[in-house]
């Protein structure tokens, strides 16, 4: 892992961009960007156009280091190109932003109030494969509908048991334990994860270190000490179906926290744009997100 990409990541003022829409999440994504399902008939007809949604945000003047951090690609995105590069290559050298990569394969079906991930088998030869395209980490996602101790506890072990194994291939692992914002107990919940995430991190080989990917919490500040620890790179922030306003708010009230937007920094972005309205569109969401995570 690259001593300057680390410390971007762990120091410079900005925000990560989640552009790791997947296969289930694509087609909301593509509908959102005023694109429906008419304009499609097959998995690869959608995600060429979803790549092209992805490159015309990433080729944006907008779209730039100066506030953007590292963006999160679908492990598709990570082997298409952009402008004739592979797209962590350009992202990093064009423009300064640090490549993350998806790598869970979905989640379970509900136990104990949460979805852990699927088997993932291949994991290894996917980090191989990160590794050769430049990528800097990895982003994996569980969620948490309940405040169940059992759900909860299993979801954070998981999270780490993958995250010691992409340590051992030299990336960085954002965990990301996220909790529904429709969760009934949803503060509960958030207490249950913060002592499970504390008690976790003392499994790290000393000098390691990961990253979180956490719901905006009900009670400002809740990750404080998260963010303190120096066993945490960088604590980051899921939108998990906020609007951007509410999202941005919300970000705000927890200093040290940063943003991973994917829908709220997308928000009001239209395939039928111009490229002057699509870039100041955009500019106004990466300034607002920017704003909201400088607290």
């Amino acid at each position: 892992m690259g001593d300057e990409q680390r410390n971007r990541i762990e120091s410079a003022p900005g925000f990560i961009a989640a552009l790791d829409q997947s296969g289930g999440s694509t087609p909301g994504a593509l509908a959102a960007y005023g694109i429906d399902e008419t304009r499609f008939s097959s998995d690869d007809e959608m995600f060429d156009l979803v790549h092209a949604m992805r490159s015309r945000i990433m080729t944006s003047p907008s779209f730039d280091g100066d506030r953007i951090l590292g963006a999160i690609l679908f492990e598709m995105t990570m082997d298409r190109k952009v402008q004739g590069r592979y797209t962590a290559e350009y992202l990093w050298s064009q423009k300064q932003i640090v490549p993350f990569l998806k790598v869970d394969k979905g989640l379970a079906e509900m136990a104990n109030g949460v979805q852990v991930m699927k088997p993932n088998p291949d994991l290894d030869k996917l980090l191989a494969r990160a590794t050769e395209r430049g990528v800097y980490g990895t982003k994996m996602r569980s969620l948490i509908s309940q405040a169940a101790v059992t759900g909860v506890c299993a979801v954070v072990e998981q999270q780490f048991d993958v995250g010691l194994q992409i340590l051992a291939a030299d990336l960085m692992p954002i965990i990301e334990p996220e909790v529904s914002i429709h969760c009934p107990d949803k503060a509960q919940a958030e207490a249950l994860l913060r002592d499970e995430i504390s008690a976790q991190l003392d499994r790290l080989p000393a000098g390691s270190q990961v990253m979180l990917k956490l719901t905006l919490p009900d009670e400002p500040n809740w990750y404080t000490d998260l963010i303190a620890d120096p066993r945490v790179l960088r604590v980051v922030a899921l939108s998990g179906g906020y609007d951007r306003a509410l999202a941005n708010a919300k970000l705000a009230q927890n200093n040290g926290m940063i943003a991973s937007f994917s829908r709220a920094l997308a928000e009001g972005l239209s395939d039928g744009h111009s490229d002057v309205d699509f870039d100041e569109t955009l500019d106004a969401s990466i300034a607002s997100i920017f704003e909201a995570s400088n607290t």
